[in-house]
Protein backbone atom coordinates (compact mmCIF):
# COMPACT_ATOMS: atom_id res chain seq x y z
CA UNK A 1 0.00 0.00 0.00
CA UNK A 2 1.28 3.45 -0.94
CA UNK A 3 1.65 5.72 2.06
CA UNK A 4 0.79 9.39 1.94
CA UNK A 5 3.68 11.77 1.27
CA UNK A 6 3.52 15.57 1.07
CA UNK A 7 6.54 17.66 0.08
CA UNK A 8 6.17 21.43 0.40
CA UNK A 9 8.17 23.85 -1.76
CA UNK A 10 7.92 27.56 -0.99
CA UNK A 11 8.75 30.43 -3.34
CA UNK A 12 7.99 33.64 -1.45
CA UNK A 13 4.22 33.53 -0.82
CA UNK A 14 3.61 30.65 -3.25
CA UNK A 15 3.64 27.07 -1.98
CA UNK A 16 3.58 23.97 -4.12
CA UNK A 17 2.40 20.83 -2.36
CA UNK A 18 3.74 17.73 -4.11
CA UNK A 19 1.39 15.00 -2.92
CA UNK A 20 1.88 11.26 -3.46
CA UNK A 21 0.21 8.02 -2.47
CA UNK A 22 -3.17 7.17 -1.06
CA UNK A 23 -4.93 9.90 0.91
CA UNK A 24 -7.22 7.58 2.86
CA UNK A 25 -8.01 7.06 6.55
CA UNK A 26 -5.21 5.39 8.44
CA UNK A 27 -2.19 5.95 10.63
CA UNK A 28 -1.00 8.97 8.60
CA UNK A 29 -3.61 11.29 10.16
CA UNK A 30 -0.99 12.79 12.50
CA UNK A 31 1.40 13.27 9.56
CA UNK A 32 -1.37 15.03 7.62
CA UNK A 33 -2.07 17.38 10.54
CA UNK A 34 1.64 18.23 10.83
CA UNK A 35 1.68 19.13 7.13
CA UNK A 36 -1.48 21.25 7.45
CA UNK A 37 0.13 23.08 10.41
CA UNK A 38 3.27 23.64 8.30
CA UNK A 39 1.20 25.13 5.45
CA UNK A 40 -0.44 27.47 7.98
CA UNK A 41 2.96 28.50 9.45
CA UNK A 42 4.44 29.24 6.02
CA UNK A 43 1.70 31.86 5.50
CA UNK A 44 1.44 31.17 1.78
CA UNK A 45 -1.24 33.19 0.00
CA UNK A 46 -1.10 31.03 -3.13
CA UNK A 47 -1.06 27.24 -2.98
CA UNK A 48 -0.87 24.74 -5.80
CA UNK A 49 -1.58 21.17 -4.68
CA UNK A 50 0.02 18.81 -7.19
CA UNK A 51 -2.04 15.59 -7.07
CA UNK A 52 -0.63 13.87 -10.17
CA UNK A 53 0.91 11.12 -7.99
CA UNK A 54 -2.12 10.66 -5.69
CA UNK A 55 -3.78 7.37 -6.57
CA UNK A 56 -6.98 7.83 -4.54
CA UNK A 57 -8.54 9.88 -1.76
CA UNK A 58 -11.04 9.14 0.95
CA UNK A 59 -12.36 11.19 3.84
CA UNK A 60 -8.82 11.98 5.02
CA UNK A 61 -7.89 13.29 1.58
CA UNK A 62 -10.98 15.48 1.53
CA UNK A 63 -10.07 16.71 5.04
CA UNK A 64 -6.56 17.59 3.84
CA UNK A 65 -7.81 19.47 0.76
CA UNK A 66 -10.43 21.40 2.76
CA UNK A 67 -7.94 22.20 5.54
CA UNK A 68 -5.31 23.48 3.12
CA UNK A 69 -7.93 25.40 1.13
CA UNK A 70 -9.34 27.08 4.25
CA UNK A 71 -5.93 28.08 5.62
CA UNK A 72 -5.04 29.76 2.32
CA UNK A 73 -8.39 31.35 1.48
CA UNK A 74 -8.60 33.06 4.89
CA UNK A 75 -5.61 35.19 3.92
CA UNK A 76 -6.05 38.37 1.85
CA UNK A 77 -5.47 37.47 -1.80
CA UNK A 78 -5.57 33.75 -1.01
CA UNK A 79 -5.70 31.39 -3.98
CA UNK A 80 -5.76 27.59 -4.06
CA UNK A 81 -5.57 25.32 -7.11
CA UNK A 82 -5.55 21.52 -7.42
CA UNK A 83 -3.54 20.14 -10.33
CA UNK A 84 -3.24 16.77 -12.00
CA UNK A 85 -6.12 14.92 -10.37
CA UNK A 86 -6.86 11.49 -11.82
CA UNK A 87 -10.42 10.31 -12.64
CA UNK A 88 -10.87 8.54 -9.26
CA UNK A 89 -9.87 11.66 -7.32
CA UNK A 90 -12.00 13.85 -9.62
CA UNK A 91 -14.99 11.59 -8.91
CA UNK A 92 -14.59 12.16 -5.15
CA UNK A 93 -14.22 15.91 -5.71
CA UNK A 94 -17.42 15.87 -7.80
CA UNK A 95 -19.33 13.83 -5.18
CA UNK A 96 -18.32 16.25 -2.43
CA UNK A 97 -18.89 19.23 -4.77
CA UNK A 98 -15.37 20.49 -4.01
CA UNK A 99 -14.81 20.60 -7.77
CA UNK A 100 -17.36 23.44 -7.92
CA UNK A 101 -15.41 25.43 -5.34
CA UNK A 102 -11.74 24.70 -6.01
CA UNK A 103 -10.17 25.45 -9.39
CA UNK A 104 -8.78 22.31 -11.06
CA UNK A 105 -5.89 22.37 -13.50
CA UNK A 106 -4.78 19.57 -15.78
CA UNK A 107 -1.14 19.79 -14.79
CA UNK A 108 1.43 21.76 -12.79
CA UNK A 109 2.11 24.33 -15.53
CA UNK A 110 -1.56 25.20 -16.05
CA UNK A 111 -2.07 25.31 -12.27
CA UNK A 112 0.74 27.84 -11.92
CA UNK A 113 -0.85 29.88 -14.73
CA UNK A 114 -4.13 29.97 -12.78
CA UNK A 115 -2.29 31.14 -9.64
CA UNK A 116 -0.53 33.89 -11.60
CA UNK A 117 -3.76 35.17 -13.16
CA UNK A 118 -4.65 38.64 -11.93
CA UNK A 119 -8.42 38.24 -11.88
CA UNK A 120 -10.19 36.51 -9.00
CA UNK A 121 -10.67 32.83 -9.78
CA UNK A 122 -14.04 31.18 -9.47
CA UNK A 123 -14.93 27.57 -10.16
CA UNK A 124 -13.28 26.43 -13.37
CA UNK A 125 -11.69 23.40 -14.88
CA UNK A 126 -8.62 23.63 -17.08
CA UNK A 127 -7.54 20.68 -19.11
CA UNK A 128 -4.22 19.90 -20.73
CA UNK A 129 -5.97 17.58 -23.23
Amino acid sequence: METMHIEIEQYDRVCILHCKGRFVAGPEIEYMQIKLDEIQRLACTQVLADFQDVSCIGSMGVTFIVGAYNSVMRRPGGRFVLAGVNPLVKHVLDLTRLSTLIPLAGDLASGLAVLRAEAPVGPLALSSN
